[in-house]
């Protein structure tokens, strides 16, 4: 038996009214999700956030098999899983996201300091390739890192910083909840917290007058002129998921954190060299070359960075399109030559955790009876009807072998 999780992150969503007041996936052509959706269970997922530190990996922790409450601590962790950080339980590891920010009222005014006055313009330091950051946050390293500090380098926006024997009560927030707003009530707050303010801004002023942003500037671009510091977390030990249930794995997936999430479950990471950036098809191509060899197969995919952030609603259906296209239907031709399987698709919210995830399970090339009408889509899932599912405990029934 061959096993395929495909984790969609953040193609879930509100109806929209440019889409005539539906969902980007309800708009999107995908036959692929569809015969899934047709031929097996579809659903809705859940997962118990009493208590639980949120954010990016949760839903992924949970879908294999992991109580977040006992083993999710926040994205950090898996971050330097993913990277090859060595991080001890008594260290803080924090996403180190590279921001811009502007002055409240515009480009008149003057940052002395991170502040009211200060509003976070985007959440992704205005989409910076990874060469270009990698520059940067070798800058706030060589000037900022220390023996209990120490920064490194990850892709694109998105980075990673080590506090060791660090304070882990400090209180921070994701900056995409606060794009738009006033940085005042979103920075560090909390144990620890003056210390971590310190740094965001100490660093403000070695970005801000960074060769890499006066070069990004004068092109028009967005300067990647903040560290956000956020997603902080102690390691923790996971047990195997490749022991309790006696498969070999692999985790297919160029999001550091994800990949991190199959690391810490004890899944082989495919290097991410080998991905291609990202391309779907690719994905697929590596996945069921892996299941050549291995009994199961974590992939996450996403939709890119500027068609998640970006405001044009029908990138995201043709992103979708392709995502069944080029990766979901390749996926269901190459595994069914393999032998028997079993196929997992979930799809989280792009508002978050808070959004229901829904989902569609299916084994072998399942026949389409009466639910032929039904599509992958957030409402087909909503009425069916069947009581949500524990997100932590699907996994249970992937595995069993009955």
């Amino acid at each position: 038996m061959k096993y395929v999780i495909v984790h969609a992150g953040g193609m879930a969503n509100h109806p929209q009214e440019k889409l005539g007041g539906r969902t980007p996936l309800q708009s999107a052509a995908t036959p692929h999700l569809d015969r899934l959706a047709q031929s097996g269970e579809l659903g809705q997922l859940t997962i118990s956030t009493d208590g639980v530190h949120t954010g990016g990996g949760l839903m992924a922790t949970a879908l294999l098999g992991y109580d977040p409450k006992k083993f999710y601590s926040g994205p950090g962790p898996l971050e330097a899983a993913s990277l090859g950080v060595t991080v001890t339980e008594q260290d803080v590891a924090y996403r180190c996201t590279m921001v811009t920010v502007v002055p409240e009222g515009g480009k008149g005014g003057e940052i002395k300091k991170l502040g009211s006055n200060v509003v976070l313009d985007d959440a992704t330091g205005g989409l910076i390739e990874t060469e270009e950051a990698r520059e940067l946050i070798e800058a706030i390293n060589e000037q900022l890192g220390s023996e209990t500090m120490q920064f490194y380098p990850g892709v694109g926006h998105r980075h990673l910083m080590v506090w060791v024997n660090g304070k882990s009560r400090a209180i921070c927030t994701d900056p995409q909840t606060i794009r738009g707003q006033s940085i005042a009530d979103a920075l560090p707050k909390g144990d620890g917290a003056d210390i971590l303010r310190k740094l965001m801004d100490a660093a403000y002023f070695i970005l801000r007058d960074h060769p890499v942003n006066e070069e990004r500037i004068a092109a028009g671009k967005k300067p990647a002129n903040c560290l956000w510091l956020w997603g902080e977390g102690r390691a923790v030990l996971w047990p195997s998921l490749v022991e309790k249930y006696q498969v070999t794995g692999a985790v297919v997936a160029t999001n550091d954190v994800h990949r991190g999430v199959g690391i810490c479950a004890g899944l082989d990471a495919v290097d991410p060299d080998q991905l291609n950036g990202g391309d779907l098809h690719t994905k697929a191509t590596v996945a069921l070359a892996e299941l050549t060899q291995k009994d199961f197969v974590y992939i996450h995919a996403k939709l890119s960075d500027d068609v998640i952030y970006g405001t044009d609603i029908n990138a995201k259906v043709k992103g979708i399109e392709e995502f069944d296209r080029h990766l979901i239907g390749p996926l269901f031709e190459g595994v069914a030559k393999q032998g028997p399987y079993r196929f997992f698709v979930v799809c989280d919210h792009a508002a978050g955790i808070e959004a229901p995830a829904f989902y569609a399970f299916g084994e072998g090339s399942g026949k389409i009876g009466e639910a032929g009408e039904r599509r992958f889509t957030e409402a087909d899932a909503l009425a069916t009807n069947i009581p949500p599912r524990d997100a932590t405990k699907f996994v249970n029934k992937f595995f069993s072998k009955s």
